[in-house]
């Protein structure tokens, strides 16, 4: 098991940490202000990665410009192989995402990811699920 685990959230690329997932990220696990994709470490304290599912303008993203910055956060979690990435549903709240499309994007995740429950009927019996925000 990995020995220190990542909040994984859905943001915005202002960095704008307001509501939701995103406003917990940045109360309890190190989020920054102003940064609105990349892994944010305030160790020992807290850790997390946000993935941005909205543009600049708070508008919700394209599905193949979530997947560019999902499929970066894919290869940062394989490489960083001792972390633990407890995925939250992003892009699913205020984003108004579809939970089958999302999660479809997380289907070739390395298996120190985590999602949430929601996400199990999509992604199968083969994930590990933590639980589920909100």
């Amino acid at each position: 098991m990995s020995s220190r685990t990542v909040f994984v959230f859905g943001s915005n690329e202002a960095g704008i940490h307001g509501a939701g997932a995103a406003l917990e990220a940045f109360k309890n696990h190190g989020a920054v202000i102003g940064k609105g994709f990349g892994h944010y470490d305030n160790y020992p304290k807290s850790s997390s990665f946000a993935i941005p599912t909205k543009d600049m303008d708070l508008m919700t993203l394209p599905l193949e410009i979530i997947q560019d910055y999902v499929k970066i956060f894919l290869r940062y979690a394989t490489i960083h192989k001792k972390l633990t990435f407890k995925v939250t549903c992003i892009g699913c709240g205020l984003a108004g995402l579809n939970h089958e499309a999302m999660a479809r994007l997380f289907k070739d995740a390395p298996k120190n990811c985590q999602f949430d429950e929601l996400w199990k009927p999509y992604l199968g019996p083969d994930k590990t699920y933590w639980g589920t925000y909100g």
